[in-house]
């Protein structure tokens, strides 16, 4: 990282005296730090339906509940911003984040449901802004940086669905004292922040474009249209396949680290899809290539008994891939950091509205026919749109009033 990170120096200068290695330093622990309050209930949840006596539905709400709240709230990011500067909007972010992951953990079921609701309103915050940010300070790096940023988000969804079970049982901790334990990684973030907070600029005052009519660009819509899809999948598999494979007879463990095993070879897919993206003025074989893998995988975890693991292997390769290139989209569609940073919000607001069903919808559906298949199948049927949205979006053109180089 640090000789690509170091190059954008004078990007970085810009906007901070730090030096550009401790600037990529920062977002990378940030971003790692944007999936372990959501990812982490998936190995305890059954855990907590037991002890709390969640039904199904009920379970499958409080999954939903932070990527809604990565939706509603997205567009409220850019503003806070602007007003307070995008160093200390992030900060602030990192200590709501800390606070919830102490009140989910308090007690009664009710602070769970508070506490999920404060992990996802810090958590949208920092989905919106780091896009941004590496739009604003690193605009000649962005393939490396943003592979960095997605590779981050997939490495925590992955030790999370992977340690979380293991720590706790060798700590002797039940799942509040299980999900407690990914506070402390969020401190460390917060710490890390500090010094970014002194002398930061509002991304409001990077660029000067105005931005106009993004709501009503076709562009904006189809980003907004993959960023949507891929996460519904994502948020729907991390939520339920463990208790896919319980239901199979696999023990809690063994589920939730094949679980991990697709979010650790999500990584290599998050870091690989943009640096491969950047290197075509056109990413719609890329889009619809990476769909495919996912499709592919989801039909052997239906279909093949016993392949659990080479399953698992590619959809989580898919849909780490499909991650960094829905937020490689949001950069290369944009021709500057306030575009991004508005895009960023209308695809996370829309697009994680929409995705905060899979989760629902799935526990839902399972409920109603006592079976994991419907539901599955109809997440495998969701990649058709998925791969659509993903091939309009990746012709080579920007959003907004600019006109594409």
């Amino acid at each position: 990282m640090s000789a690509d990170v170091t190059a954008t120096a004078a990007d970085v200068g810009r906007s901070s005296r730090l030096p550009a290695w401790w600037i990529g330093l920062t977002i990378v622990l940030v971003a790692a730090n944007l999936r372990p309050a959501v990812v982490g209930v998936a190995p305890v949840l059954a855990q907590i339906t037991a002890s709390e006596g969640l039904s199904g539905t009920a379970a499958g709400v409080l999954t939903a509940l932070p990527v809604l709240c990565f939706g509603l709230l997205a567009p409220a990011a850019p503003r806070l911003a602007r007003r307070f500067g995008i160093e200390r909007t992030v900060l602030g972010a990192l200590v709501l984040l800390c606070v919830s992951f102490a009140v989910r953990s308090a007690g009664s079921v009710v602070l769970l449901f508070v506490g999920t609701l404060l992990a996802g309103s810090a958590i949208a915050i920092g989905n919106v802004l780091l896009p941004a940010l590496i739009k604003r300070d690193f605009s000649h790096r962005t393939g490396v940086m943003t592979g960095l940023y997605t590779m981050a988000i997939s490495a925590g969804g992955a030790l999370a669905a992977g340690i979380t079970v293991p720590v706790a049982t060798a700590a002797g901790l039940d799942w509040r004292g299980a999900l407690a334990i990914w506070g402390l990684f969020a401190l460390l973030a917060l710490v890390f922040w500090l010094p970014r907070v002194r002398g930061g600029n509002g991304i409001g005052r990077t660029g000067g474009v105005r931005i106009t009519g993004l709501w009503r660009d076709a562009v904006a819509w189809q980003v907004t249209a993959f960023m949507g899809l891929q996460s519904l999948g994502y948020y729907a598999v991390s939520a339920w396949i463990p208790a896919v494979f319980a239901g199979r007879g696999f023990d809690p463990e063994a589920a939730g680290w094949l679980l991990s095993l697709g979010s650790f070879v999500g990584i290599a897919g998050s870091m690989a899809a943009p640096m491969l993206a950047t290197r075509f003025r056109s990413q719609r074989l890329v889009a619809a290539g990476l769909t495919a893998v996912s499709a592919l995988g989801l039909l052997g975890v239906i279909a093949v008994p016993g392949a659990e693991v080479v399953s698992m292997a590619l959809l989580g390769f898919g849909q780490g891939a499909a991650i960094g290139l829905a937020l490689t989209l949001v950069a290369l569609r944009s021709p500057d950091a306030p575009h991004a940073s508005q895009l960023s919000g209308m695809a996370q607001s829309v697009g994680y509205v929409v995705a905060a069903m899979g989760p629902f919808l799935v526990g839902a559906v399972h409920d109603a026919t006592g079976s994991w298949t419907v539901p599955l199948l109809l997440l495998l049927v969701l990649f058709v749109p998925q791969g659509i949205a993903g091939v309009l979006a990746g012709r080579e053109r920007w959003v907004g009033s600019a006109t594409a180089p």
